[in-house]
C-alpha cells in the first residue's frame, strides 16, 4: 500500500516501505519507471534491512507540480523527502537513471548516507540524447544540445510521450520487449501492472533532458564541462551492470569506474540485462546483501 508525503518543494510523493530492520535502504529508480518496479526486490532483500521506495515527481503517482530541469532536481527533492519521512539510510541504491540521482545526492550530502550501490546506473558523464537515422539507430553526429529539440525528437520523445498519453500498452510492450525485457520477461499479470505503471510518467522529455546535461565528471562529454563534483562522492560505491545491458552501454559503466575514487567495487550481473530484478532476482539479492554487509 502506498503512503504519501509532502514536501517543502510543493510536491506531494507517494512512497512504499518494508519496514523490518534498523539499517534502512532507500530505494531510487529510473526513467519509465516508479517505486512499483522495485516490489520483487523489496519482497527479496533480507528483513535485517528496512526498504524505502520514492515515486519521484512526474512518476507512478507521485505529483508533478514544478517541472525539473536537471538531475539535481530529482536529488534535491530526495533530500526532502529523506527529511519528512525522517529516516536516515544507511545506503541508497539507485537503478538507472536513478543511479545518476543517486550520485548527485551522494556528492551534494556527504554525510547522507554511508553505501551507495548503482544498478546500470547512468554515467558520471551522463546519458547523451542523439538524434535518430532512417534505420531506427543512433546517428552520433548530431546530439540534441536544447530542451526544445529534445521536446521535439519524433522517434523517442514524442513517440513515448503519445503512447504514454494514449495508454497504449502494446506499443510500450515492443519498447521494452527490445531494450529491457531482453533476457526474461515478467509473469503476464506483474507485465501488465509495470506496463500500467509505465504509462503514468508526466516527464519523459525533462528526464532525458536531465541526463543529457548530467556530467559530475572531470572531463567535457561532448555536450557541457564536467562539474568535477564526483570527487565528493566519499562513501564506498558497488556498481552494478549487467553484461547484457543494451540500455547502459559498457563504456557508460567503464566511466563511472574511471571516475569515482575510493573504495569502489565492480560486479559484473552476468547473463542479464537492464532489469537483473527480472533477469535474475537471486543473483541481484545476494551481490546487494553482500556488499551491505561488509563492514
Amino acid at each position: 500500500m502506498l503512503k504519501e508525503i509532502e514536501l517543502p518543494n510543493g510536491e506531494r510523493i507517494a512512497y512504499r516501505e518494508r519496514m523490518s530492520g534498523e539499517r534502512v535502504v532507500l530505494l531510487i529508480h529510473g526513467n519509465m519507471v516508479s517505486s512499483k518496479h522495485w516490489d520483487l526486490l523489496m519482497k527479496s532483500l533480507d528483513e535485517t534491512y528496512s526498504l524505502i521506495a520514492l515515486d519521484l515527481p512526474g512518476f507512478g503517482q507521485s505529483t508533478y507540480r514544478h517541472k525539473i530541469k536537471s538531475i539535481k532536481d530529482f536529488s534535491d527533492t530526495v533530500r526532502q523527502f529523506i527529511k519528512a519521512v525522517d529516516i536516515n539510510p544507511c545506503a541508497i541504491l539507485g537503478w538507472s537513471m536513478g543511479g545518476a540521482i543517486a550520485m548527485q545526492y551522494c556528492a551534494d550530502y556527504p554525510n547522507g548516507c554511508d553505501k551507495l550501490l548503482l544498478l546500470a546506473s547512468g554515467s558520471t558523464r551522463g546519458y547523451p540524447f542523439y538524434a535518430t537515422n532512417s534505420d531506427g539507430t543512433p546517428n552520433l553526429d548530431q546530439r540534441m544540445k536544447t530542451y526544445e529539440e529534445v521536446k521535439q525528437d519524433p522517434v523517442k520523445t514524442l513517440a513515448m510521450e503519445t503512447a504514454q498519453r494514449n495508454k497504449d500498452k502494446e506499443t510500450m510492450r515492443m519498447v521494452w520487449d527490445a531494450a529491457i525485457y531482453t533476457q526474461n520477461k515478467p509473469q503476464p499479470d506483474l507485465y501488465d501492472e509495470y506496463l500500467e505503471d509505465i504509462l503514468t510518467q508526466r516527464n519523459i522529455a525533462e528526464c532525458y533532458h536531465a541526463l543529457n546535461q548530467f556530467n559530475i565528471s572531470h572531463v567535457h562529454n561532448g555536450l557541457v564541462e564536467g562539474t568535477g563534483e564526483v570527487d565528493q562522492i566519499q562513501v564506498p560505491v558497488l556498481v552494478m551492470h549487467g553484461n547484457l545491458d543494451y540500455v547502459v552501454l559498457d563504456h557508460m559503466k567503464n566511466e563511472i569506474l574511471e571516475d569515482l575514487k575510493g573504495e569502489v567495487e565492480y560486479v559484473e550481473l552476468t547473463g542479464c540485462g537492464h532489469s537483473p530484478m527480472i533477469d535474475n532476482l537471486e543473483l541481484l539479492t545476494s551481490t546487494i546483501e553482500e556488499f551491505l554487509g561488509k563492514e
